[in-house]
């Protein structure tokens, strides 16, 4: 019998996970899937025949950590999805810059090192616009993620400027379009899309993960809207297991890339029947 490690981490609570649905399929085929944590002091690698990358979603705190722990992954005798190159390419978000060199659409981003709030202030007329969000490089599940305005106060100005010192900062105009109308999220297993899912924050709120409270529901886009999620997927240096693309759309109507998620994205399962399924003939052939 095959054997899976799903990466996760110590504890999910808070978190909502899908992953159990994708272990039921594969069990089924006879394929065993173990969750391990990446934090783990006792797993063997080598025990496995392939380990995806699936829940830790704590690793924004211990990047360097993380990242050597998939080397040992991928110096056993697993194979690692998605690949370590892919990783290291999406786990800071510079990546927009090459999305954008690449002739992708994304939103409008400026990276800022230890931005001090005169620089903060300066984006309101860099964006021509009364909001802007500021955001770390590498992070995940809004953390650290700001919305601001003009009139915002100095000391809340004064607190960004200490939680970024020594930090590269990515700023962004506030999309209106994701409190008006939400973010769309296009999941693709072996770069074909799967399924796709809005996701609107809750009232006073522009924060989509449902941890958060966001209302998810099932989408059905446009064929231009789904050619737009792939162009930026294939932007990618290598072919992915799976994939998840952000999009937004920006005052002109134009959909852009709000993120690339290739680590550790929510695949929101339960809101395609058979999503599941197609996500484990994925790794039916992946784990070859």
């Amino acid at each position: 019998m095959s054997r899976i490690a799903f990466l996760t981490m110590d504890s999910l609570d808070g978190f909502i996970s899908y992953d159990a649905l994708v272990a039921d399929c594969l069990a089924a085929r006879g394929i065993a899937v173990e969750n391990v944590s990446w934090r783990s002091s006792t797993a063997n690698w080598d025990d496995y025949d392939v380990v995806i990358i699936r829940s830790p979603w704590d690793y924004q705190h211990s990047v360097n950590e993380f990242i050597a722990v998939l080397e040992d992954i991928d110096a056993s005798d697993a194979v690692l999805w998605n690949p370590i190159d892919v990783v290291r390419w999406n786990v800071r978000k510079t990546y927009l810059q090459e999305l954008h060199d690449h002739g992708i659409t994304i939103v409008p981003t400026r990276f800022v090192e230890s931005p001090v709030a005169s620089q903060i202030r300066e984006m309101f007329d860099v964006f021509e616009s009364d909001e802007i969000v500021i955001k770390p490089v590498v992070g995940a599940n809004a953390n650290d993620t700001f919305w601001l305005r003009p009139d915002s106060l100095t000391d809340l100005l004064q607190q960004i400027e200490a939680l970024y010192q020594g930090r590269l900062a990515l700023l962004q105009p506030f999309i209106q379009s994701v409190v008006e109308y939400g973010e769309t999220s296009h999941i693709f297993f072996d770069g074909q899309h799967s399924h796709s899912v809005l996701k609107t924050p809750k009232a006073g709120d522009f924060r989509v993960q449902e941890e958060h409270g966001s209302r998810i529901q099932l989408l059905q886009p446009d064929a231009a809207i789904i050619e737009c999620a792939k162009r930026a997927l294939q932007a990618v240096p290598q072919h992915t297991l799976y994939g998840r693309v952000d999009l937004v759309e920006l005052s002109n109507g134009q959909q852009a890339v709000m993120e690339l998620e290739l680590i550790e994205p929510s695949l929101y399962l339960t809101y395609d029947a058979d999503s599941a399924e197609r996500f484990a003939d994925a790794i039916q052939r992946f784990r070859a």
